[in-house]
């Protein structure tokens, strides 16, 4: 796996924190839908009509995902364009979807490659038709290697390692890392720079994503077991919600941050219940890679040169900064 190396700077201001302005899902499990959006920016495209296939590893009931969709769709309809979206956790199910696209001869295909090698087949037949490819959220390492355009997202290890960092300046010692979906990369990278970052001891805790009942009664039986654990660290906004209510019912005092998030989480963050979230921008991603795709086929753009990463991510988000992401949460745009 062929890593892209960032500039030490990039990377040095991220770890010490710097993004501190604010910043995996809810799916069709595999059923298609089409739109074409209703949030337009001002002005709209007069190019001829495209299509666009956004096809990601969604899975059901996460509403991180409901985030990418309307940015997505806010560029559709700026830039005339029919947007056909599907989704499915099971990698080999998300190929399938792809190559569904592939055979509908859309004008360019945006997805996410939570597992690579699944990808790989599918995209090399993609390009082979002629349709360019746009990869986001996840992937990072490996979208030049399987022959993407462009990548929109986070850098996740670098992400995971400021959040190692914070923990460290708010005295942590023992770390959870609550991953729920496993051998998903960007989950898997976001613990490993956990781990790189946090000073103290770092575990990872494998749950059940899709079954919420499940996630609380093993991250509740984890807390009740080790009492030494003073900080849940949750990959995403509706664990992390759940994260408050194991806390609460293992009698623990262990405090509760994660990555991205939604309005609820929002509110967690404003009440205490949630001490910060790295919010990797959902919306952005969605909305750049649909509207790279419109940029390439009517001017043969490229953002960042084809050569390099758009990184999204990633901002904090805490209770001194929260109330200035409030209102976009309330939108459902952050």
């Amino acid at each position: 796996m062929r890593r892209h190396h960032r500039s030490a700077a990039l990377t040095t201001a991220v770890l010490a924190g710097a993004l501190l302005a604010a910043g995996c899902s809810s799916g069709s499990g595999g059923k298609q839908s089409e739109t074409g959006g209703t949030d337009a920016a001002a002005g709209k495209a007069t190019t001829p009509r495209m299509t666009v296939a956004l096809v990601t590893h969604a899975a059901p009931g996460d509403t991180f995902w409901d985030l990418i969709r309307k940015g997505a769709q806010a560029a559709a309809a700026k830039d005339n364009i029919k947007l056909v979206y599907s989704s499915d956790p099971v990698a080999g199910n998300q190929a399938n979807l792809v190559q569904n696209a592939i055979d509908q001869k859309v004008d360019g295909i945006a997805l996410t490659a939570a597992k690579p090698d699944a990808m790989k087949a599918v995209v090399a037949k993609a390009k082979a038709a002629g349709i360019p490819v746009v990869g986001f959220n996840s992937g990072l390492d490996n979208w030049q290697e399987l022959g993407m355009l462009e990548y929109f997202g986070q850098d996740e290890n670098i992400a995971g390692q400021a959040f190692g960092e914070r923990l460290n300046q708010q005295g942590a010692k023992h770390a959870v890392c609550v991953i729920q979906e496993q051998g998903q990369v960007a989950l898997e990278a976001r613990c490993a720079g956990l781990k790189k970052g946090f000073k103290g001891t770092t575990e990872n805790l494998y749950v059940n994503g899709t079954d919420m009942p499940s996630v609380k009664s093993t991250l509740t039986a984890k807390l009740q077991k080790e009492s030494t654990i003073d900080q849940v660290v949750t990959l995403g906004a509706p664990i992390a919600m759940t994260a408050v209510q194991s806390v609460k019912d293992a009698g623990s005092k262990a405090q509760i941050a994660t990555f991205d998030l939604n309005k609820d989480l929002v509110g967690a963050i404003q009440s205490g219940d949630i001490q910060f979230a790295v919010d990797q921008q959902p919306y952005l991603q969605g909305y750049l890679a649909v509207d790279a795709l419109w940029l390439y086929r009517t001017n043969g753009n490229f953002s960042g040169g084809g050569t390099a990463p758009v990184l999204t991510g990633p901002a904090f988000v805490t209770k001194d900064n929260v109330d200035s992401v409030a209102e976009f949460a309330k939108k459902g745009t952050r």
